[in-house]
C-alpha cells in the first residue's frame, strides 16, 4: 500500500509540473527567437526567486515573533515559589536580630585567622657591572663564571 501511495503522489507531482509548465517547442526556432525565450525564462526564473525570497523573510519575522511571544510567557508565568514555612523564634532570638552585633562580629574575626610566617626570599647582592669587566672578560672570566656554578 505505501509503494502504491508512493507512486500516486509521483503521478500528481509530474501530472502538476506538466500542467503548469507545458513542454517547450525549440525545434525549428531561430537563434534570435531561442535567445529571447531564455530572456523570457530567466525574467520568469527571477520573479519567482523574488517571491521565495519574499517567503522566507516572513518565514523568519514570524519564527522571531513566535519565539518572543513564547518568552513573553514564561515571563509571566514566572518561577514557582516554593511557600513558605514558619519559623519559630524565641524572645532572645528577635532582640539578637535587633541588637548590632556586626561591630562585635569585626573585633572577633581578626582574632579568629590565622598567623602566616612568611618566608624570607634569598636574594642575590647587586653589584655593579662595570668593577669586574675586565676580570671578567675573555677565557678566563667564562671559566670562573663556570668553576662558580658548579
Amino acid at each position: 500500500m505505501l509503494v502504491a501511495e508512493r507512486e500516486q503522489r509521483q503521478q500528481e507531482k509530474e501530472k502538476v509540473v506538466n500542467e503548469s509548465f507545458p513542454p517547450l517547442k525549440l525545434s525549428g526556432l531561430s537563434v534570435q527567437e531561442l535567445q529571447d525565450l531564455c530572456k523570457e525564462l530567466h525574467k520568469k526564473i527571477d520573479v519567482v526567486d523574488e517571491a521565495r525570497y519574499d517567503m522566507e523573510v516572513k518565514v523568519s519575522r514570524n519564527e522571531t515573533e513566535i519565539q518572543t511571544l513564547n518568552q513573553k510567557i514564561i515571563g509571566l508565568k514566572g518561577a514557582r515559589r516554593p511557600s513558605l514555612k514558619r519559623v519559630k523564634k524565641t524572645t532572645d532570638d528577635m532582640l539578637g536580630a535587633c541588637t548590632d552585633n556586626s561591630k562585635l562580629m569585626k573585633a572577633d574575626f581578626k582574632a579568629n585567622l590565622k598567623t602566616v610566617k612568611k618566608e624570607e626570599e634569598k636574594r642575590e647582592e647587586v653589584t655593579d657591572w662595570r668593577k669586574n669587566v675586565e676580570a671578567m672578560s675573555g677565557m678566563e672570566g667564562r671559566k670562573k663564571l663556570f668553576n662558580a656554578g658548579q
